[in-house]
């Protein structure tokens, strides 16, 4: 036999020998598919390094915003199993604290607290160094919090609608204390005047203790204020609360009319949510969304949240995306009607 003869022939158990090669490596990778798909999954739920996680709040410490920060880091953290930070970077209307969030790793290492600005400021300011939305991965709504329209004791009216009949005979007589320009009490106040068509004076302050302080003083005859500034004082008999923000009547104040009773469709709750930045893995958001919505839901934290005069919301990502992008458009619309400017 000739070698090319030999170097053609097939041995008869070659096909057998690279089908079971073949089949070997198949089991081989089936085998290890579910390991290789845990470390995948493990990947996108790290939280990076051993270090703390930072939560971001573009206002003041002892603030609302900063308050409910607080309240959800110590949860999270004990569920996490890692250390919460809360940093402060008030200013610009909550920009600076979500310009540094936005330009974050999307590492699950960095997370922003922010409020109702986080809507307004997309069309109150005439730009900004990033996108509200596409920068940002919405995790969860904390909390709502209303507000409630107070009025100094000598206004001779008692409720929103004796309010109304008062001030249309009355334009530009009387005025309203804002806690910030663009602020969401500044935009409650226009949101008012827009729906019912009051002219009614504005009169800037420079945060809401010193506002409230003057409408009690009788400088300033109305103002929308947070709740829980204000329950005290008007328990005492020194303010008057004409009306409560909120979609319904609050159980704290079950006296006081909702807003919305006289004004069909009229609301006005702030709100606090929690974002990481965005192009966030999607397992490693939906780690952090149910860390922090499992800790909204906790009696502790929701005891807190009330004490705050905060109703816990801890909605999925997906709700909170779409209401954020509803914010937008409906502040917009109150921006246009204030002609309000950034301060």
């Amino acid at each position: 036999m000739s070698a090319k003869t030999v170097m053609n022939q097939v041995r008869p158990d070659s096909k057998p020998q690279h089908s079971r090669r073949q089949a070997l490596i198949g089991v081989a990778t089936w085998a290890a598919a579910p390991w290789l798909a845990g470390k995948a999954q493990a990947q996108a739920l790290s939280l990076g390094n051993a270090g703390p996680i930072r939560i971001l709040v573009g206002a003041s410490a002892g603030g609302s915003t900063d308050t409910l920060a607080r309240t959800l880091a110590t949860e999270m953290g004990r569920l996490l199993v890692r250390q919460m930070v809360v940093e402060n970077r008030a200013g610009a209307g909550g920009n600076i604290a979500a310009d540094a969030v936005a330009k974050a790793a999307p590492d699950g290492n960095t997370l922003l607290m922010s409020f109702t600005s986080h809507a307004i400021n997309a069309s109150l300011y005439p730009s900004l160094p990033f996108d509200p939305i596409r920068d940002f991965t919405p995790l969860t709504c904390v909390a709502t919090q209303p507000s409630v329209l107070i009025a100094h004791p000598s206004v001779p009216v008692k409720d929103v609608r004796e309010l109304l009949d008062y001030a249309k005979t009355r334009p530009g007589k009387l005025n309203f204390a804002i806690g910030g320009i663009g602020s969401s009490l500044h935009l409650a106040g226009d949101l008012f005047k827009m729906e019912s068509g009051l002219f009614i004076v504005n009169i800037p302050y420079r945060g809401t203790a010193p506002a409230v302080q003057d409408v009690i003083a009788g400088q300033v005859e109305l103002m929308f204020a947070p709740l829980i500034n204000t329950q005290a004082v008007v328990r005492a008999g020194r303010l008057k609360a004409l009306g409560v923000t909120s979609p319904q009547r609050l159980p704290s104040l079950p006296d006081v009319p909702a807003i919305a009773e006289v004004l069909p469709g009229y609301e006005s709750s702030a709100w606090f949510g929690l974002f990481a930045p965005g192009r966030m893995a999607p397992l490693l958001s939906r780690r952090l969304s149910d860390a922090a919505r499992q800790a909204i839901a906790s009696p502790d934290v929701r005891r807190r949240l009330e004490g705050d005069g905060a109703s816990a919301v801890g909605n999925s990502p997906e709700d909170f995306g779409r209401f954020v992008q509803t914010e937008i458009e409906r502040w917009a619309k109150v921006v246009r009607f204030s002609g309000a400017k950034p301060e």
